[in-house]
């Protein structure tokens, strides 16, 4: 039996900057280890792929906060026009925020801090990790776009792991250019047969396994404060 099965679950508002975005944070008990979700174009917090991976990562003793990038207001608009989703510096400020609010939030802020991006949301977060390189100790993409963090990637001091679907050739090379822009600790996995959302049998799971793995070996056990 694993003994992280009671899982406390909250709806939380995030106080990035001066904005509040809609949040699920989910604390199993005596955890040390966050990873905060920054999700791709035009997804969300309720996005199941998101959702599947913070359960196992929740059944593995780490917590895991899925929040909105957007206020309700913006993704109405999103949905019209397509191009706030696209607006990396917009969502990397609301990842760079909610880290910020995390850090003073009381259940959270003696945690070690990971980070999960999803296509564009992974240039988000390596866009955070840049700026906050005493506070985020790790780094996950699934499918990402770390080509878009641009500048940022050399900064980055947190490990980093970049997961891509073997049968998404476009995607495998950007990561591999990223890659190669990069001075911290970093590795491309390639899961064989697997497509841009990892919807083919065992392939998420695939990607959990390396996603635990490199969390669980990098994030320290809570922050040093």
């Amino acid at each position: 039996m694993c003994p992280y099965q009671a899982v406390e679950h909250s709806e939380t508002g995030i106080q990035a900057n001066s904005t509040t975005l809609p949040g699920d944070l989910a604390m199993p008990p005596q955890t040390r280890k966050l990873v905060v979700f920054a999700h791709g174009s035009g997804s969300s917090r309720k996005s199941p792929r998101n959702r599947f991976v913070a359960e196992r990562l929740n059944d593995l003793g780490l917590a895991t906060l899925l929040f909105d990038l957007l206020t309700p207001d913006e993704n109405a608009i999103d949905e019209q026009t397509r191009e706030l989703r696209f607006n990396i510096p917009l969502l990397a400020e609301r990842m760079t925020g909610a880290v910020d609010w995390l850090a003073q939030y009381y259940p959270t802020e003696e945690l070690a801090y990971g980070l999960f991006g999803a296509s564009t949301g992974a240039a988000a977060a390596l866009m955070t990790a840049a700026e906050r390189p005493t506070l985020i100790q790790a780094v996950v993409s699934r499918g990402g776009r770390p080509d878009m963090a641009s500048d940022a990637l050399p900064k980055v001091q947190a490990p980093t792991l970049l997961i891509v679907g073997g049968e998404d050739t476009p995607v495998i090379e950007t990561n591999r250019d990223a890659a190669d822009r990069m001075q911290c600790e970093h590795t491309v996995k390639i899961v064989p047969g697997a497509t841009h959302l990892f919807e083919e049998p065992g392939k998420l799971e695939h990607c959990v396994r390396l996603a635990a793995r490199w969390f669980r070996e990098h994030l320290a056990e809570g922050r040093r404060l």
